[in-house]
């Protein structure tokens, strides 16, 4: 009789995945506490908690582990030295969010262009005001988006409905003339109305944009981040919000998160913060992670190779 293989599983996804799992034992866990009990003894880990500090302890516990997933597409909160060092692999979430977080990216551009913010706090006043405080279009825009994997695809896929001339950024670049290396789109940052992040935070992306990148956009373009925090350079950008060089931001995430109450950069002209929501704006996160779970888990009984395999070393 073949042993069963010992993983650790959160409760949260239980009444999903219990009938449908075959050949584990797995010891469900609902607080870190007990996810750092579960993951001592297992072969296979999801420790995926809102609490990235004690996700991490909860790997660390795992010495045995030799498979470790996660729902998140970034993996910076994680213990990268602990995973390279016991030689786990590591599956990620990419591509498992890319619809409602692109579906955000394209919100947060429509509410900067039509300042659908404005209009809220009119309406909250009870005012009618005379006229638009946005005019901008995405009809026929040019927009630049820095990283283009499954999110900057997606993202590039809906605003084609506005027939909006999108460039990408991509470590590979290929010989399509409209994606750029990451070494040829800061000369051509002038061109476009739009500049959207969606590269993953690794050691190479921290603040991508800084200063330098910001006074080479228009005095009309808006920035858009549906990454990292730390993919912006967040005083530099308060700056060049405060100087008007260029016309806005939208921040789904910041750095730090929570960001601060008394921050300067939720008072700067023109910034809209999300307070990091794109990925929780859905209700189908833990079923599509279910998913691509179950897939995994023929295939890494069979030996076959995993899907979604993230490089340590690369950040994502």
């Amino acid at each position: 009789m073949t042993t069963p293989i010992k993983a650790a599983l959160s409760g949260l996804v239980r009444p999903l995945i219990e009938d449908k799992i075959q050949g584990l034992d797995v010891h469900w866990w609902m607080s870190p506490e007990e996810a750092v009990e579960a993951a001592k003894d297992a072969e296979i880990g999801w420790f995926d908690m809102y609490d990235k500090d004690a996700m991490a302890t909860a790997i660390r516990a795992g010495e045995g582990l030799k498979w470790l997933n996660t729902i998140y597409a970034g993996l910076d909160h994680l213990p990268l030295d602990t995973v390279v060092e016991r030689g786990m692999a590591l599956t990620n979430g990419v591509g498992i969010n890319a619809i409602p977080v692109a579906e955000y990216a394209v919100a947060g551009m429509l509410l900067l262009a039509k300042r659908l913010d404005e209009i809220v706090r009119a309406h909250d006043r009870h005012e009618w005001p005379g006229d638009s405080p946005g005019k901008a279009e995405l009809y026929g825009s040019k927009v630049l988006i820095i990283g283009y994997g499954a999110i900057g695809q997606r993202i590039a896929q809906m605003l084609s409905g506005f027939e909006a001339e999108v460039t990408a950024v991509r470590r590979s670049p290929d010989e399509s003339p409209n994606v750029l290396g990451p070494d040829e789109w800061q000369s051509r940052l002038s061109e476009f109305d739009w500049v959207v992040i969606a590269a993953p935070a690794t050691g190479e992306t921290r603040h991508l944009i800084g200063a330098e990148e910001l006074a080479a956009m228009k005095p009309t373009a808006n920035l858009v981040n549906i990454a990292r925090g730390s993919l912006i350079d967040q005083g530099a950008l308060r700056d060049a919000l405060e100087k008007r060089s260029i016309m806005g931001a939208f921040l789904d995430p910041t750095d730090p998160e929570p960001l601060p109450a008394d921050d300067p950069l939720w008072d700067a002209p023109n910034c809209l913060i999300t307070m990091h929501m794109s990925g929780r704006s859905q209700t189908l996160m833990f079923q599509r992670g279910v998913r691509r779970f179950l897939d995994n888990l023929e295939r890494y009984k069979a030996g076959e190779p995993l899907i979604g395999v993230a490089d340590p070393a690369l950040g994502y």
